[in-house]
């Protein structure tokens, strides 16, 4: 029940020596400008190797003074390798998110920056400012040599950034490099980030060069508007000429193919769909972490574009600083949480927990289960791998006799993979795509062709369980009425679960999508969870800044000077400080038309007070 090379739980070997460069000071304080582009996108890589006596340690981090906490390096160390069950030889890329043990203290142009991204990007893009998401590479192959016959080593970059798309390919450019020519390859590899990548910003076709590759990346906003491309500063391009770099256009940052963890439970994808929905504790069990991290990002993409609240840890293990936070301290009611797990140890101690999702297992036995799917492609048909079948899979045939196939020895530990809930879904299955996604099997359709038919189905779905939602939160707008120029901005009225579902039969999703149900019931769990109170809260922002924002226009155009005919000279002056407070609302705004505005009308009121008094106050 052991992980690999974390057979004591002080196998983190001591940080001391890469520590004391950075000990007690602030890292962007302490760059100086230094290193601002390159922390705009990733915080530092590092590398973690095997040591004999004391276990997974870290070997390098680059640039040092972005050295993690202790705690951070720790779960980064415990993470970067798999279980000792996994037995992954080669190379094997998965991703990680840990907690932040520590707050940057951003100078001002970095929260300028971030504040800026963060408000144009949908919102699964964010920069996260208390996870690090770690994206690995991670290298185990036989080297006699060596004292145990085998060579270990990952390479990691940790960014705030969950770019998994855009940083799966950079740590394939990098690794290899790395494990062939050493550390000077990771130096250059920052410096080239740092002096050549544009600002972190979304809307523009960006240009990202590394050695003899340019990304064309696109980070996705919220209103769907794409500006002008951001090209390569080709003054600085010395390591290579423009005519010898090859150039990879990346549809998305962030998103994996849907196809490759879902086609063994197609019959369970809409149940999959509610428990993300409503923020279900959900454990993914496999032998691997590219399988479980893969699986969990796919998970979490299932109700994009919802933004997934609750905690998702892609691969999570034994050592993790979280551990007894999210499997013993809740007692017997799970967290809202999911955890992408390798360690069969979890399977005994996670056994109440609702929901088990059993991938299929990535080593020798996988080919059976590729031997079953060639059999789909052949004509037969095949149902959901499910807790039912206990270990069987039911096969049928076009002649309609049938057969049933032992599937036990699909996994290494005599369980069959799939969905294993006790959950009865709200909503029937669209029967249709899932024959279509078959189909799509049997004639050999591109997992990526059979990726974009399941997200946009998913974003269909999910659209229309929201076009209610959205309907009736724009409702709890005051009207235009009742905003007073001379009044603080009303406060939007309150989310009531028993007007909204009195609304359901005259314009709930079922008139938008196919799928027939318990809406209603479904939309009551999903108000006791963590997704909808991060999307209120959202969508309460933006209601509150709207209509602070129409106060503000109605400011701007008010008759003020017949307003202060009766007023005193202290009712002026504080009208004044408002204006000025309000003002500075459009700092950063494009709306120069009302900011312009505003400041004519503080020249007005002005003008009303002599002159002495002008002086006194200093306004």
């Amino acid at each position: 029940m052991t992980e690999k090379s974390g057979d004591s739980n002080n196998s983190i070997h001591d940080n001391e020596a890469l520590r004391s460069v950075n000990k007690g000071v602030d890292t962007f304080a302490r760059s100086d400008g230094q290193w601002d582009r390159f922390s705009q996108w990733i915080h530092c890589m590092c590398v973690v190797t095997f040591d004999l006596n004391i276990g997974q340690a870290l070997e390098f981090v680059y640039p040092p003074q972005f050295t993690p906490s202790d705690t951070e390096m720790a779960n980064i160390c415990y993470m970067a390798f798999p279980d000792s069950n996994s037995g992954c030889m080669g190379d094997t890329k998965f991703h990680m998110r840990l907690r932040r043990s520590t707050k940057d203290n951003y100078n001002k142009n970095f929260s300028r920056i971030f504040h800026s991204y963060n408000a144009d990007c949908i919102s699964m893009l964010r920069v996260d400012e208390s996870h690090f998401w770690g994206f690995v590479y991670f290298r185990q192959k036989r080297d006699p040599n060596l004292p145990r016959g085998y060579f270990q080593k990952s390479f990691i970059i940790v960014s705030r950034l969950p770019f998994c798309n855009l940083f799966y390919d950079i740590v394939a450019q990098i690794a290899p490099k790395f494990f062939d020519e050493g550390k000077a390859v990771i130096e250059e590899a920052c410096g080239q980030i740092n002096r050549m990548w544009p600002p972190l910003q979304a809307g523009y076709q960006l240009e990202l060069q590394l050695f003899d590759h340019i990304y064309q990346i696109n980070i996705s906003t919220i209103s769907g508007k794409r500006s002008n491309s951001v090209g390569l500063q080709k003054n600085m391009v010395k390591e290579f000429a423009l005519n010898t770099l090859s150039t990879k256009i990346l549809s998305s940052v962030h998103e994996l193919e849907l196809f490759h963890g879902l086609c063994f439970t197609l019959e369970n994808l809409y149940t999959l769909w509610e428990l993300v929905l409503i923020a279900e504790p959900i454990v993914v069990v496999g032998t691997s972490p590219a399988d479980c991290s893969h699986m969990v990002h796919t998970l979490v993409s299932l109700i994009a574009p919802i933004e997934y609240c609750a905690e998702a840890r892609p691969y999570f293990t034994i050592h993790d600083s979280e551990f007894k936070e999210f499997t013993r301290e809740y007692g017997k009611t799970p967290p809202s949480v999911i955890l992408g797990v390798t360690n069969p140890f979890f399977i005994k101690l996670l056994k109440d927990w609702p929901h088990m999702l059993r991938l299929v297992d990535n080593q020798i036995n996988i080919q059976q289960h590729q031997q079953i799917q060639k059999n789909i492609r052949n004509g037969d048909s095949v149902t959901s791998l499910n807790a039912s079948n206990t270990g069987i899979i039911r096969k049928s045939s076009p002649n309609g006799s049938s057969q049933l196939l032992n599937t036990n020895t699909i996994t290494s530990d005599g369980t069959t993979p799939g969905l294993y809930t006790k959950y009865k879904p709200f909503l029937k299955k669209d029967k249709n795509l899932i024959k279509k996604v078959l189909a799509g099997v049997k004639t050999k359709r591109p997992d990526h062709v059979q990726t974009a038919l399941l997200r946009r189905n998913l974003l269909e779905l999910t659209q229309s369980f929201m076009i209610p939602l959205e309907r009736y939160i724009a409702s709890l707008m005051p009207l235009q009425k009742d905003i007073s120029p001379f009044k603080s901005a009303p406060n939007a009225n309150a989310f009531k679960l028993d007007d909204f579902l009195a609304t359901i039969e005259q314009s709930g999703p079922h008139l938008t999508s196919p799928l027939k149900g318990d809406w209603k019931g479904l939309y009551r769990k999903f108000f006791n969870s963590p997704n909808f109170r991060g999307w209120y809260d959202s969508r309460h922002r933006e209601l509150q800044l709207t209509l602070q924002d129409l106060q503000l226009q109605a400011l701007s155009v008010a008759n003020l000077e017949q307003w202060a005919q009766d007023k005193q000279e202290v009712e002026i002056i504080d009208m004044i400080l408002k204006l000025k407070q309000k003002m500075n609302l459009y700092n950063d705004s494009s709306n120069s038309s009302t900011q312009e505005q505003i400041r004519l009308q503080i020249n007005c009121m002005k003008n009303l007070l002599p002159n002495d008094l002008k002086n006194i106050v200093n306004i």
